[in-house]
């Protein structure tokens, strides 16, 4: 194999492909980058068996061939390169790497012991701006449980109904769900595992345009001309999480979202080790306290517009400030049913897009 490449583009591949190799001291092959000519292009791939992705970069091909070279060593080394075109050379499995300034050898492996990527060859089922891709993601990430007793809840489910797509997720601690508008082909009904969904949201961030999205049997992939991404689903049922969703309220809060964060943050500081504070409804104000005998204790008082019952309910404040960081509108709602029944949290907007629960701690 021989070929030149644009420096900043090769950087771009391996920023996208370096960070989903695996540090695999069983299957040494897994710690290494594929490079190789197709169509006229250079693709980088990049696997650890659960989630693979190839990048295609434009390139003068002299000689087609293949390679795979350890990762970390050759991002780092092309990173620090300031060349605007650098030739790679692959032979006897040594890839050399050649501009005006540097001349480098680095051991690789054959190309043909690198793992196959595989490729969904079905239709689309939906073509989207990745950015539309990456908020819906990024607004249930943090409520998947991190734990893998239950695999279905490590995951972000994903179903489609009534011309919206919703993503959900919770450990039953939590919950979020959120809905976009959008058309598919079919209906599905998924659940996404969570470090996928992070590399999703990885990746999406880096793309400008739409991206079409793959689905078949327990693969899931995104693609666009330069960049496609597959992955396995986890098997399984989700729990039917809408039976949790209080309908009706007896209490309806609307208060400015940034000045429940800073009360929120502040309480925080008081909190004991399983990070409880204490929000109270009152006639005009929400009181927001903390107290431990180790630390002092601390009453914030923010103004706000009450409508119902006073109540009183005792939290995990990360999970509160996990669910505020993904709403965008200025005033958030909280809405609350009665003693034992989570807190609800959405958006301050006609028709709100998400909805953030949060169940009491026991005191």
């Amino acid at each position: 194999m021989r070929i030149t490449v644009a420096g900043e583009n090769l950087k771009k591949a391996l920023g996208l492909s370096e960070k989903i190799v695996n540090r695999n001291t069983t299957l040494p092959i897994l710690n290494n980058v594929l490079l190789r000519t197709e169509n006229g292009r250079l693709k980088v791939s990049a696997t650890n068996l659960e989630v693979g992705i190839n990048c295609f970069i434009g390139s003068k091909i002299d000689e087609a061939g293949e390679i795979a070279v350890p990762a970390k060593i050759f991002s780092n080394l092309v990173y620090n390169m300031k060349d605007d075109k650098l030739t790679l050379t692959a032979k006897n499995n040594i890839l050399h790497i050649n501009s005006q300034k540097h001349k480098t050898q680095i051991l690789g492996l054959s190309g043909q012991d690198f793992p196959i990527i595989p490729k969904i060859k079905s239709e689309p089922v939906t073509t989207l701006p990745a950015k539309l891709l990456k908020s819906g993601l990024s607004a249930v990430m943090d409520a998947a449980s991190s734990s893998e007793a239950r695999p279905e809840l490590s995951g972000i489910y994903i179903y489609n109904a009534n011309g919206f797509v919703y993503f959900v997720a919770t450990d039953s601690f939590r919950l979020a769900e959120k809905k976009i508008s959008l058309q598919l082909k079919k209906p599905i009904k998924i659940i996404l595992p969570r470090p996928t969904a992070g590399e999703f949201i990885r990746i999406c961030s880096e793309i400008e345009g739409d991206v079409d999205v793959y689905i078949h049997e327990n693969q899931i992939a995104i693609e666009n001309d330069d960049i496609e991404v597959v992955s396995r689903l986890i098997e399984g049922s989700y729990p039917d999480y809408a039976r949790i969703i209080p309908e009706n309220f007896k209490t309806k809060i609307i208060l400015a979202k940034e000045e429940m964060e800073n009360s929120i943050r502040l309480a925080g500081l008081f909190s004991s080790h399983v990070s409880d504070i204490t929000i109270k409804a009152r006639t005009d104000n929400l009181e927001v306290t903390a107290k431990n005998s180790d630390k002092g204790e601390i009453e914030e008082k923010i103004g706000a517009l009450i409508d119902g019952d006073d109540f009183e309910i005792t939290l995990n404040y990360n999970y509160l400030l996990d669910g505020l960081k993904t709403i965008m509108t200025p005033n958030v709602v909280l809405e609350f049913t009665g003693p034992g029944s989570p807190l609800v949290l959405k958006p301050h907007h006609d028709k709100p897009d998400s909805t953030y629960l949060v169940m009491p701690l026991r005191t």
